[in-house]
C-alpha cells in the first residue's frame, strides 16, 4: 500500500529521534548531552476521498489533507 499523495507525490520522509539527558544551560545546568539517536519516519497525512476527475469521473483517491485545503481536488458528492 503506496504512502504517496497522488497530487503532489509527498511521501515518507526519514529523520531520528534524539534523546537527551542533562540541565539546560539557561536553566543553571551544564548543557544537555545526546544519549541516543533512534531512525523514524514522518509519514504524509493522507486521506482516501472520492474525487472528480476531468470528463466528470469519479474515482478513488489518496491525497494528503495540504492538497484537500489548497482546493487541489474536488469532492465528489
Amino acid at each position: 500500500m503506496s504512502k504517496v499523495c497522488e497530487i503532489c507525490g509527498k511521501g515518507p520522509v526519514t529523520g531520528y529521534t534524539i534523546e537527551r539527558r542533562g540541565l539546560a544551560k539557561k536553566k543553571g545546568g551544564v548543557g544537555q548531552r545526546i544519549t541516543g539517536r533512534t531512525k523514524r519516519r514522518f509519514l504524509p497525512n493522507l486521506q482516501i476521498i472520492r474525487a472528480m476527475l476531468a470528463g466528470g469521473t469519479v474515482k478513488r483517491l489518496k491525497v494528503c489533507t495540504r492538497c484537500i485545503k489548497a482546493g487541489k481536488v474536488v469532492k465528489a458528492i
